[in-house]
């Protein structure tokens, strides 16, 4: 479309009114508006001004309409580099086809301007009130930037077609990741003036909340440099017009930014700012993700530790997906958890939407999967606040119909459709382990994140102690007094040291002729905190250790008994968070190898125990695992009791081909009945193979449980193959079922 003709058409202020009166308005779904059109050549300056509207009449009646931003001249920042593959994500076509969506689905009037009058009289609220895009002031643009900036951007229109070329070709390949062209400067000054506009209709109540349809976007300009598609940072110079201009109006401002990339320029140039909360909920990858980790290492970035500073501290929140993928699921569970009870707490004045749609489903730049229902909800959550003040100012989104039906969803909501019924899923427990991450942080400086959220230092500062360290403590002095079992002295540091109390023995275990090696998990922990103040009491929790049975047993059996408790994370002194999540798998397995061939090579090879067996328990089973596959001890061991609820391993060796055989034939592998290998028949014929075990489904789902229902069984099968004669050798009988 020629774009001459589009701002001859489009840059001239026609505003209507938007908004549902009860129910779906004529025209919405092409049942009174079927002369509607992508032809913007309809809108022109016949349109009536505002003024031909009486706000005060509208505000008593309670119709104020829904405000919208767009012009057409913001289509003319473009690439300099004309070259085939020049194309940039951040396409011109970005607001026109949003905008042509908002037209498409009857939000935007675009029949005979003549008729235009009497609709809004008769019904102020059925479209959206065009509100003009004008350039913003260079006083403006300097309340957020530093003058330098402004001159780097006004030195552009004096610039050759080579130099912008060049100069693009160099911010493309850095950090800064920036197309610029002989326009760029008067169009981000556009940009930067509709939302400017944008804010200021929603603030003096001449709206009753606007969505600015602008580009380029803002929101990773920093105060002097630009930035990641962005030249002026279009939020904060708009904040703090308004905030300047209208103080009584406006002094807290809520900003929520929900692209899928942080808005580190928002940040930084509010970071000290006690009256402006920003909120970023994006993509972080420990640092990974654009636009990662900035070369001065004392400049925040996305991380969620950076809460603000000076003044400004506590009113920075930060909420870093460890990795792409997350959809729905997570960002309603992170709206609910923290950005609504924070944000409810802080309570507003005005309410802008940093909103990117790069986090939609179908963005391949985002890899999210947002939906637009769910835009739709986070939009009607926020305009609660601030008494329905919310202002929308579009930064990213690249995939074109992603963009544009999410878009659609938000301003559909701000005019007061509900927002449609979703099913939420799961929500990824990575993140919901960040989000509980999260909490912790900001607990200090918001009253609704504390409850449930404990002070580590403040408790180590009056001699408080991990739990886990306490109960093996409790269980090593149980274990003392009935069977006189003491710690094994372990004679080496790095992650031994945290073992010093983990590895309980009997009294001369080197004696026994029948030995019994434990690998467990540690005790479960069930609590239930005070529903009001989540506060937990000792006497409402509880210590559940299902492995006690079977020392207990097997010390009146004549077995000595070596028990290892492994626990889910080594803690260390310097550990600070109030939420540690448990050891990854590999991490694990490294630390078990290290440990079973320590206690294998130094203390049972050196026995004369004729029959060894080995209890793995939870995921403390991956050391029978390494312990059989790196160590020649399947001659020495009559059998393998595992319990299981997680991961389910298989046992083999390319050094040993005997190996699987052996482990199938001498164990037994207890697997919750609600593991994930009983629902899919091919994961069930799997893990009857060899290399699994003898794999044994369970009626029960929980550890304790399945040791508490199998004891029999499993205290039956070790003794069947224990022979009275002391040889050691396994019996031919078959194990009971």
């Amino acid at each position: 479309m020629d774009d001459t003709a589009m701002m001859d058409s489009e840059d001239h202020p026609m505003r209507d009114a938007d908004a549902t009166n009860g129910s779906a308005p004529p025209g919405r779904n092409g049942t009174e508006d079927d002369t509607s059109t992508d032809d913007d050549s309809q809108v022109n300056e016949s349109s009536p001004e505002p003024q031909d509207v009486e706000i005060a009449h509208l505000r008593r009646r309670g119709l104020l309409p829904t405000g919208c931003c767009y012009d057409d001249r913001m289509k003319l920042h473009m690439n300099a580099d004309f070259s085939p593959n020049a194309h940039h994500p951040e396409d011109p076509r970005r607001i026109h086809e949003i905008f042509k969506a908002f037209k498409k689905t009857g939000l935007i009037y675009t029949g005979p301007p003549s008729k235009l009058p009497e609709i809004m009289k008769l019904c102020p609220t059925r479209y959206m009130w065009r509100i003009p895009a004008r350039a913003a002031t260079k006083e403006e643009i300097c309340l957020a930037h530093s003058p330098d900036h402004l001159g780097w951007a006004e030195e552009l229109e004096n610039m050759s077609t080579a130099d912008l070329r060049a100069l693009t070709k160099q911010y493309d390949q850095g950090r800064e990741s920036l197309y610029v062209g002989s326009m760029s400067y008067p169009v981000a000054l556009l940009s930067a003036g509709g939302a400017i506009d944008t804010c200021k209709n929603v603030v003096t109540g001449q709206v009753k909340n606007a969505f600015a349809v602008i580009r380029p976007p803002g929101h990773h300009a920093e105060f002097d440099a630009p930035m990641g598609f962005c030249i002026f940072n279009n939020v904060p110079v708009a904040v703090k017009v308004c905030q300047q201009d209208y103080p009584a109006l406006c002094r807290k401002v809520l900003i929520l930014d929900w692209d899928v990339h942080h808005g580190n320029g928002i940040q930084n140039i509010f970071y000290q700012d006690p009256n402006v909360l920003y909120i970023s909920l994006h993509v972080y990858q420990n640092g990974l993700f654009y636009p990662g980790k900035p070369p001065n290492p004392m400049t925040p970035d996305g991380g969620i530790e950076n809460c603000g500073t000076g003044p400004g501290l506590g009113k920075n929140v930060n909420i870093g997906w460890h990795d792409q993928g997350m959809g729905d699921g997570e960002y309603m569970a992170a709206f609910q958890n923290i950005v609504m009870p924070i944000a409810k707490e802080f309570n507003p004045d005005l309410v802008v939407i940093s909103a990117g749609f790069d986090a939609a489903d179908g963005d391949e730049l985002g890899g999210c999967f947002v939906t637009p229902t769910c835009y739709a909800h986070m939009t009607h959550m926020l305009m609660s606040l601030a008494s329905g003040k919310v202002a929308v100012c579009l930064e990213g989104g690249y995939n074109l119909t992603a963009i544009s039906n999410s878009a659609v969803a938000v301003a559909r909501t701000l005019m007061g459709e509900p927002p449609p019924r979703m099913e939420l899923p799961k929500i990824n427990k990575e993140a919901a382990r960040m989000l509980a991450k999260v909490k912790a942080y900001q607990a200090p400086y918001w009253e609704c994140m504390r409850p449930g959220v404990v002070d580590v230092p403040q408790v180590q500062a009056t001699g408080g102690s991990r739990l886990h360290d306490v109960i093996r403590n409790a269980q090593r002095q149980v274990l003392q007094e009935k069977h006189s079992m003491l710690p094994l002295y372990i004679q080496r540091d790095h992650i031994f040291k945290s073992f010093e109390n983990q590895v309980l023995v009997t009294p001369n275990l080197h004696e026994a002729k029948r030995l019994l090696l434990i690998l467990h998990d540690p005790p479960q922990l069930l609590a239930q905190p005070d529903v009001i103040d989540t506060t937990l009491e000792p006497h409402n929790a509880w210590v559940v250790d299902g492995v006690t049975q079977y020392i207990d047993w097997a010390i009146e059996q004549k077995f000595g008994v070596m028990d290892v408790n492994v626990p889910s994370y080594i803690t260390h002194e310097e550990d600070m968070d109030s939420f540690i999540p448990s050891t990854q798998e590999d991490q694990l397995q490294k630390q078990l190898r290290s440990l079973t061939g320590y206690l294998w090579d130094n203390y049972l090879q050196l026995y004369d125990a004729n029959e060894i067996f080995i209890l793995g328990v939870g995921n403390a089973y991956l050391g029978v695992k390494v312990l059989l596959i790196n160590k020649d001890c399947k001659s020495r061991i009559s059998g393998v009791i595992n319990f299981v609820t997680g991961n389910l391993r298989p046992v083999k060796s390319q050094f040993d081909e005997g190996l699987s055989s052996w482990y199938k034939e001498n164990s037994r592998v207890y697997v919750a009945g609600d593991h994930a290998c009983w629902f899919d028949p091919e994961l069930t014929k799997k893990v009857h193979k060899r290399r699994f075990g003898t794999v044994v489904r369970s009626d029960k789902t929980t550890l304790n449980e399945m040791m508490q229902k199998h004891a029999k069984d499993t205290q039956n099968w070790i003794m069947s193959r224990v022979r009275d004669d002391g040889s050691g050798d396994s019996t031919d009988e078959d194990p009971p079922s």
